[in-house]
């Protein structure tokens, strides 16, 4: 037994291992408080322009470009804690066959090529976030960067998600790198 799982059937244990599990929980809670607050505000507005206008017959004309920029920041948490908790859309047939040391490579490879496509659509993405810095919503007034900037944060946080699974995966702790497959 190695002295990272020390007998505990808790799996590999120590503080980087820790830094890794508590920076993908972070990643999990900033998208949790994302969702909900990009919800809530939605929401509220939504209800009072629904309210002016059925009791004054005039809502607020903000309130139908809010979700250009809320949207996608809702969309992005709910990515990113879809991704932190292993719970994105996945086919296990070929994991559940295998050994777990084979297991435990796929894992670091599959993780590493999410790396590769999250690092790469943000690297492809930056002439559209840079035009957008000239884009204005036409009553809010406000760039259009600030919805885009959702995207990074979604692909940079799974970037970081995916390269905590794989350093995880790779120091055996495959039970808590972002996968229930073990």
């Amino acid at each position: 037994m190695s002295d990272l799982t020390q007998g505990t059937g808790q799996g590999p244990t120590g503080p980087f291992l820790s830094a890794c599990r508590d920076l993908t929980t972070l990643l999990d809670w900033s998208g949790r408080i994302i969702a909900v607050a990009c919800l809530a505000v939605m929401f509220v507005f939504l209800f009072i322009n629904v309210v002016l206008r059925y009791a004054v017959g005039d809502g607020i004309p903000w309130a139908y470009e809010i979700h250009a920029i809320l949207l996608p920041w809702l969309v992005a948490g709910g990515v990113l804690v879809a991704a932190a908790q292993g719970r994105n859309i996945a086919i296990t047939i070929l994991p559940n066959l295998m050994s777990a040391n084979a297991l435990r490579w796929l894992m670091v490879m599959v993780s590493l090529l999410v790396f590769v496509i999250c690092v790469s659509v943000v690297w492809t993405g930056q002439p559209t976030f840079r035009a957008a810095k000239f884009q204005s919503l036409a009553t809010l007034g406000l760039k259009q960067v600030w919805g885009y900037a959702s995207l990074i944060y979604a692909f940079g946080g799974m970037a970081v998600i995916a390269l905590m699974d794989a350093t995880r995966a790779l120091l055996g702790d495959i039970r808590h790198a972002g996968t229930s497959l073990s």
